[in-house]
């Protein structure tokens, strides 16, 4: 029920796409339409809402959402028998149930009687099929909730989490090269741009497909190799913000594909690319990346993978420049043509090339090395923004433990801080091989910990940019105090003793006085970040 894929119609209205469908099979899709849309199915559930998407129908009623598919043939999908929209609405109660349980309910049988009656699950001739779920309240889309403002940071994080667990789960899929497959989407695009050549430029859109290829034909090795190791699985394969609703305080995605499994079985970055593009168009940039970041800091085996994430976003972006325009061609509103042609430029904007950069921060705790790595991550590198890498997140990771876990003391042996800071490096020169930009978020308060992270960045001939954060103890112990749910494990205790040690001379660091207030920091940061701002000792 994508909110953004909907037209609400009146109650009679006939269902497009069946004029070549048998006299009879187009006369039971707008019956069923009809009997469903006047309510007479639900008995005192009260008025009935219709909402019809491109490849279905859904009625609203007091407690219920009830979902039928139209009998359409879209070229990427065929709901024109009777059998066909049964098997297609069977797998889509089966594989969102991997998702939304409480909200996919059963799959009951249309039937008509010999004296014409239609009921749900009566007696009878099956003329269709209907999939009865649990309605969630008006509003609850995050698509309609990010138009209201930012999506909390806690939000974002409960949904990355069930991201990252829903792919974990997910079963692993063999077969195919990882690269073939994404051939084919682009493929499939390319066909689908040239369906709706009157609301697009096919010029633009022919240039945006030769970089997709170029990039892929540069990266299917790394495609090929995640593939072999298991990161292409069965996913959700729409996963944007009107496929995810806020029910009893969690978010929960649903409607996933389920006509066509080779749409779905795909490389899980990909699969969590929709929600990034999603978050990127709309603006919201910070979200974007920290959905990002959130998603790699809970699964080293995607680690390597970052430098995917521009091309993934690209080829998002241009399957939802084909659906707008298909959905222009049956609306005929201009403002869908707009969009069209807005996510066809925004497909060409996200693999324009970025020079890889490092941008490391360090500082005693308390000093915001983390408020500012986040403030200043989504502007620096190609989209979804700098790889953010945090020696206290590498120190969980390496201790198997989520994030916010608290380690004992003797995770924080001089040795173990040597093994976090080489991981540090090691990571870093990874995703600066493979052309991201990254922010290295560390205390860094001894000289070889600082040298370690300048030569990671010389090894791969990138931009170095040293940024360090001073503030009173006083001020870094009230942060400290008041952090939540944070992968430090540094208390007061540790903030004093820190203070009575000395760092040694910051040679090619930038000093940053951090007591002030967030906004501030990130402007002197940003000043210092550009092209032509020299360093100093």
């Amino acid at each position: 029920m994508a909110m953004e894929d909907v037209t609400c119609v009146p109650d009679d209205a006939n269902c497009a796409g069946q004029a070549a469908l048998p006299v009879g099979e187009a006369r039971d899709a707008v019956d069923v339409a009809g009997f469903l849309a006047s309510g007479r199915a639900f008995g005192p559930e009260g008025p009935v809402c219709r909402i019809d998407t491109h490849a279905a129908s859904i009625f609203l009623t007091g407690r219920r959402a009830w979902k039928v598919k139209r009998p359409v043939a879209l070229g990427y999908l065929d709901f024109t028998t009777v059998e066909q929209r049964r098997v297609a609405l069977e797998s889509e109660l089966r594989l969102n149930r991997r998702t939304a349980p409480d909200l996919y309910l059963a799959l009951h049988p249309i039937t008509r009687t010999s004296d014409g009656m239609l009921s749900i699950g009566g007696e009878g001739e099956i003329v269709d099929w209907v999939l009865e779920m649990r309605r969630f309240p008006d509003g609850a889309l995050l698509a309609e909730q990010v138009e209201l403002g930012p999506l909390a940071p806690g939000l974002l994080a409960a949904l990355v989490d069930r991201i990252h667990a829903f792919h974990a789960a997910a079963e692993i899929v063999d077969g195919e090269p990882a690269s073939a497959r994404l051939r084919h989407v682009i493929v499939g695009n390319a066909d689908r741009f040239a369906a709706y050549a009157a609301h697009l430029d096919l010029h633009a859109a022919a240039e945006v497909l030769a970089m997709q290829r170029d990039r892929l034909d540069l990266l299917a090795p790394l495609l090929d190799r995640r593939g072999r190791h298991g990161r292409v699985r069965h996913c959700h394969g729409d996963l944007h913000l009107a496929n995810i609703a806020m029910i009893e305080g969690a978010p929960v995605p649903f409607d996933c594909i389920e006509f066509d499994p080779e749409l779905a079985c795909i490389d899980v970055l990909y699969d969590l690319a929709f929600l990034i593009m999603d978050l990127w168009h709309r603006d919201h940039h910070d979200a974007a990346n920290q959905v990002f970041n959130r998603y790699l800091d809970l699964s080293a085996e995607d680690e390597a993978g970052a430098p995917l994430m521009p091309l993934f976003l690209s080829v998002r972006a241009a399957v939802r420049a084909h659906v707008c325009a298909e959905r222009a061609s049956r609306t005929g509103t201009r403002d869908d043509t707009a969009l069209a042609h807005d996510y066809l430029r925004l497909a060409g904007e996200l693999l324009t090339p970025v020079a890889p950069r490092l941008v490391a921060i360090g500082g005693r705790s308390g000093t915001g090395k983390s408020t500012l790595a986040l403030a200043l991550a989504p502007a620096i590198g190609a989209p979804p923004g700098a790889r953010i890498l945090r020696t206290d997140v590498l120190r969980k990771r390496r201790a198997g433990v989520p994030p916010e876990a608290r380690l004992p003391r003797n995770h924080y042996t001089p040795q173990s801080s040597r093994e976090v800071y080489a991981d540090l490096a090691a990571t870093c020169e990874t995703a600066l091989r493979g052309g991201a930009s990254v922010i290295a978020d560390a205390a860094f308060l001894m000289l070889e910990e600082r040298r370690g992270i300048e030569e990671a960045a010389a090894g791969r001939r990138v931009t170095f940019t040293g940024l360090w954060l001073e503030a009173g103890e006083a001020v870094r112990c009230a942060r400290v105090a008041a952090r939540e749910r944070d992968a430090s494990d540094a208390d007061t205790a540790i903030v004093r003793l820190q203070t009575r040690r000395s760092c040694g001379p910051l040679e090619r660091w930038h000093r940053l006085r951090a007591s002030g207030p967030p906004e501030q920091v990130r402007a002197s940061a940003e000043r210092l970040l550009k092209p032509d701002a020299g360093c100093r000792g």
